[in-house]
């Protein structure tokens, strides 16, 4: 085995000795993803739906009106979000401690009574789960539009509501229902020029070039390819410690009596945390597809874009090696470096999110950016990418880190810095 190569080997055998912080800037981003994940996108097949919010409905009221509510809840468009599940008080209380819903919402009793003569506030009841926040605050802004919309029934048709009342209460004649929906309909055409066509309306422009808002069709890669890309670096920063702990503790000085030449040295600390890099992605992307059931479309292209990355972390931590001597201040400011790389990457977050000037001047321009939204578009997107391109990028920036970091690490040697 060649000189860099013992020196590789002898890094790797210090890893396995002590896995502890590499284990734990790994577990990191998969734990942060996981409660991102299940917080926002509630699982599934595309992580970022909403999915159907299952709640409990409690009917004190048990009116032919509350009945009526309580069946179109699950018809149509309602159908394809709501999962209520009628129950009673105690029995909904009690699934929604054990978490198995989002909410519980309770219409009172004399509902459809109080509502239709108005002689009593009509209050209807929520009770939120306080384990989840998407689900419990969709039912609430729900609840909400459902309120508005019986206010603005009760101001417009309060004179058809005892005729309706009438047809509504048992025994009445259910074939006036027929009569009252053509009368109350015929109130409600005055509208139609408000409503057929509306007046206001919507319409979304995606210039050529511009991003697409909003998040990836899964939340949980999403997340996994931002996070990772910002860990990473982290891994790097821990790879490249050990030279300043070989420096204290003597081990270069060692070195130095048997070899005059610093490169293999330099050599082995550079492939070394490409080797963690890469690891690190592979544990990430390939272990974190699998326990988040992601289903990855370019392995190969991946691979290649992690490789470039690995390049560009190694040059990143050779250069605070290279300027920084004192291993505390390295390691601090490195990490800080990083953080600030990765959230101004868009890797904590989607980069829409980011202020305009960062956004469109300096996102672009840094790599992190580069491998967390080609990682994105690759696997969840629509918009071409052009990988190679990002992957010499990559290669370029890491490889001219390196040489400066080499020349300014020699310079030091030379001065007897190091020693």
């Amino acid at each position: 085995m060649n000189l860099w190569g013992t020196l590789l080997a002898k890094d790797l055998r210090r890893v396995v000795r002590n896995p502890w912080p590499w284990l734990i800037h790994l577990a990191v981003p998969l734990a942060i993803t996981a409660l991102l994940g299940l917080a926002f996108g509630r699982g599934g097949a595309s992580g970022t739906e909403l999915g159907r919010i299952r709640f409990g409905l409690v009917d004190e009221d048990d009116s032919a009106l509350s009945r009526l509510l309580r069946g179109g809840l699950g018809q149509g468009e309602g159908g394809k979000y709501l999962e209520p599940v009628v129950l009673d008080r105690a029995t909904a209380l009690a699934r929604l401690q054990a978490n198995e819903l989002a909410a519980v919402v309770v219409l009172p009793p004399h509902f459809t009574r109080d509502y239709l003569t108005g002689r009593a506030p009509v209050t209807l009841e929520l009770i939120k789960n306080p384990a989840q926040s998407i689900h419990p605050a969709v039912l609430e802004e729900l609840l909400g539009a459902l309120v508005t919309g019986l206010n603005a029934l009760a101001r417009n048709l309060a004179a058809e509501f005892p005729a309706w009342r009438a047809a509504l209460e048992e025994g009445a004649d259910y074939r006036r229902v027929a009569e009252l929906i053509v009368r109350t309909g015929e109130r409600l055409d005055t509208l139609r020029r408000y409503l057929d066509p509306p007046l206001i309306s919507y319409s979304r422009e995606v210039r050529p070039g511009e991003a697409k808002a909003g998040p990836a069709p899964n939340l949980f890669g999403y997340l996994l390819a931002g996070l990772g890309t910002m860990f990473l670096l982290f891994q790097a920063n821990i790879a490249m410690g050990d030279l300043y702990r070989e420096v204290a503790g003597r081990t270069f000085a060692r070195y130095h009596t048997l070899h005059a030449r610093v490169s293999p040295f330099l050599a082995a600390k550079g492939v070394f945390v490409m080797v963690m890099v890469l690891t690190g992605a592979a544990i990430l992307l390939g272990g974190g597809g699998w326990l988040f059931g992601l289903r990855w479309q370019h392995p190969g292209v991946l691979a290649l874009l992690a490789l470039g990355y690995a390049v560009f972390a190694a040059g990143y931590t050779a250069v605070f090696a290279a300027l920084v001597t004192e291993a505390r201040a390295a390691d601090a400011l490195s990490n800080l470096v990083a953080m600030a790389l990765g959230l101004a990457g868009g890797c904590a977050f989607p980069p829409q999110a980011l202020p305009a000037f960062l956004r469109e001047h300096i996102t672009p321009l840094l790599p992190t950016a580069w491998l967390a939204e080609s990682i994105r578009e690759l696997e969840f997107g629509s918009a071409p990418v052009d990988w190679p391109g990002i992957l010499l990028r990559l290669v370029a920036l890491g490889a001219g880190l390196l040489g400066l970091a080499a020349g300014w690490f020699r310079r030091r040697f030379a001065r007897g810095q190091i020693l």
